[in-house]
């Protein structure tokens, strides 16, 4: 083993899935890392350290009271030498201890220890995996930059059949190495460092009367999965936000707003400061004539609701902005069906600088759901991009965001 490769910490708890934790080692070991297996107390009822030692060829850790172990100080020593922490599998009770910052066995103390990305593969039942309690401890990790590559659905040893297997082991390992490359690229400071970036996230609802509303699918992760990798990147992110029922990360300034008019409003005067502009949200497109009705809407025949378009943002923001180069507008362009040539129309009529389009109706790429599928639409081209989680495809977006800003620095210089 060279003492150049870089070393992934792979903690393993206790499931069942913990004999596929090899695989993951060894396909780690293929992307040129070394790995460091930490097992806990419960993963070892499901599979021995001997296996792990053969493969990665170091000492497996399943304590922190071994002799000598304190000696360097394992934890910490091994936390600052990680270039990444991952957990596979994930369970419940791990999530909740890191969550809440438990430290009572070698794996959760190496976690408050490091300041590497994390990343968990969780594995549970069915029920486990959507209980409030492990949902919101998630939803905490995340918030803290955690990264989550997301169970697979299929037959469960408890006899179960729905989501909460562990993922492929070689989707678990390449996510690793996207993580890890990714953070290289964040170690220098970027493009994004200290600019203003301005995003937007979820639906908007159109009230018809106080009990109804015209509304959208939209949960609002593609653009919270934005907002949270322009904090990673050291930018200062705006986060307007219409009702959504996912929680949004943690950012320098949260908006709430219902309507489309609100969002109009609330874009409209922040973005006179920004440097970035990201249109993420499904702005409804129409919303009722004259506004919602004073009274509950009472049950009849056939009805007629009239209708009127709302303002279009983004083209205003292109109007706005005319000929300059500042700030950076980004759109988004959710089609039923091949989206290339309507994204194209769309970047040219709006004055934009990338349009991101998805067909919402294929297979993981459409609303509520943590994956997409997307094309990156510029003056240049277009980028078709696989079927990823939403926080890679945001990466991805934000690659091409400072690339523009690069462009602009170097024309004023």
């Amino acid at each position: 083993m060279s003492a150049g490769e870089p070393l992934i910490g792979l903690g393993v708890s206790g499931g069942i899935g913990a004999y596929k934790a090899v695989e993951v080692a060894r396909g780690l070991q293929k992307r040129g890392y070394a790995v460091q297996a930490i097992l806990t107390r419960n993963a070892r009822r499901f599979i021995g350290p001997l296996t792990f030692e053969a493969i990665t060829r170091r000492p497996v850790i399943t304590t922190q009271w071994a002799a000598g172990m304190n000696a360097d100080i394992e934890h910490v020593a091994l936390a600052t030498g990680m270039r990444a922490l991952l957990v596979a599998p994930a369970t419940a009770n791990v999530i909740g201890k890191f969550a809440h910052g438990i430290a009572d066995d070698f794996l959760s103390a190496l976690y408050l220890a490091t300041r590497a990305p994390l990343l968990l593969a969780p594995a549970m039942n069915t029920v486990m995996w959507e209980h409030p309690a492990v949902r919101d401890n998630l939803a905490r990790l995340v918030a803290r930059g955690a990264r989550i590559v997301e169970p697979g659905e299929g037959y469960l040893a408890c006899g179960w059949v729905g989501q909460g297997r562990l993922a492929d082991p070689d989707d678990i390992a390449e996510a690793v190495d996207r993580l890890v490359r990714s953070s290289d690229r964040l170690a220098a400071p970027g493009a994004l460092t200290g600019r203003r970036v301005l995003v937007t996230a979820g639906p908007t609802s159109e009230d018809l009367d106080p009990v109804r509303f015209l509304g959208n699918r939209s949960s609002g992760r593609m653009g919270f999965a934005l907002a949270q990798e322009a904090m990673r990147r050291g930018a200062t992110v705006h986060l307007i936000a219409g009702p959504t029922t996912v929680e949004p990360p943690v950012v320098s300034a949260l908006t709430r707003v219902r309507s489309a008019a609100d969002m109009h409003a609330a874009v409209m005067a922040q973005s006179r400061e920004a440097d970035v502009v990201i249109m993420a949200a499904a702005v409804a497109d129409y919303t009722p004539a004259g506004g919602a009705r004073e009274g509950k809407i009472e049950k009849a025949g056939p009805m007629t609701i009239a209708l009127e378009r709302t303002a279009d943002i983004l083209a205003d923001l292109g109007q706005r902005r005319g000929g300059a180069s500042m700030p950076v507008l980004v759109g988004f362009a959710a089609e039923t069906g091949p989206p290339a040539a309507r994204a194209a129309v769309k970047l040219q009529e709006k004055q934009v600088d990338l349009i991101v389009a998805n067909d919402v109706t294929a297979e993981g790429a459409g609303f509520d759901v943590d994956t997409n599928q997307v094309m990156i639409v510029s003056p240049s081209g277009h980028t078709a991009l696989p079927l990823m989680s939403k926080i890679d495809v945001a990466g991805e977006i934000l690659d091409r965001v400072e690339g523009l800003l690069t462009s602009v620095s170097a024309t004023q210089a």
